[in-house]
């Protein structure tokens, strides 16, 4: 058998737990994924998707993507800081840690992109600085690059929102920014800080890219 309907099977073990190259045809290495999922849930083994199969499949795959949902959002500590949802993937942790680090710098153009560690951080310098700790990106970029950057559309957990002028990330449902938008603005300052509202500079009037790391 090929087609969507196959594709769309293979798509779904994967997201159960069994990795499947998705081509599109019924292949061996289909087949053997479908029959180690029909074990795992002591099912009859003969590799066949029967009705009962593919329902037990989609809740497999609902529960894969609840669990990987944030449990909550990032909270903002009196002192500025941040601190990640409980159930969060270690990249995210270490994100939440890096922007936490450099919230008492200041704003400056090109900041943090000459080196990591800086005084001051610019918008990209920012965002990059979070994503380098985070093990996601090797080399700060320019928030125009950020344009073809990763996945396209909002993450679970990441999303990025970037044009040529500017660029922040949301982290969990908070921002992290260096517009003061959506407050609050502590500790005092220009540069990079958490804010409340994710999405609050959607509404300057410009266009901006959405993009994701892939898997988060």
């Amino acid at each position: 058998m090929t087609g969507h309907d196959v594709r769309v099977l293979q798509q779904f073990l994967g997201f159960a737990g069994f990795p499947t190259r998705i081509t599109g045809t019924f292949d061996h290495a289909t087949t053997r994924n479908v029959v180690n999922f029909e074990r795992k849930h002591k099912m009859s083994d003969d590799g066949i998707v029967t009705a009962s199969v593919a329902s037990l499949l989609r809740k497999a795959v609902a529960a894969a993507e609840n669990a990987s949902r944030p449990a909550g959002t990032t909270r903002i500590n009196g002192d500025g800081t941040a601190t990640a949802p409980q159930n969060s993937p270690r990249q995210v942790l270490a994100a939440v840690a890096s922007a936490n680090h450099i919230i008492h710098t200041s704003y400056c153009y090109a900041g943090g992109h000459g080196a990591w560690n800086s005084s001051c951080y610019d918008c990209s310098g920012s965002v990059s600085y979070v994503l380098h700790g985070a093990g996601l990106l090797s080399e700060s970029m320019a928030s125009g690059g950020f344009e073809s950057w990763g996945q396209p559309g909002p993450g679970r957990w990441i999303t990025i929102y970037t044009n040529p002028n500017h660029i922040w990330i949301v982290i969990a449902g908070r921002a992290f920014d260096t517009a003061d938008f959506g407050g609050p603005d502590i500790p005092g300052g220009s540069g990079p800080r958490w804010r409340s509202n994710p999405t609050g500079n959607l509404g300057d009037g410009e266009h901006y890219t959405v993009r994701h790391p892939a898997g988060l």
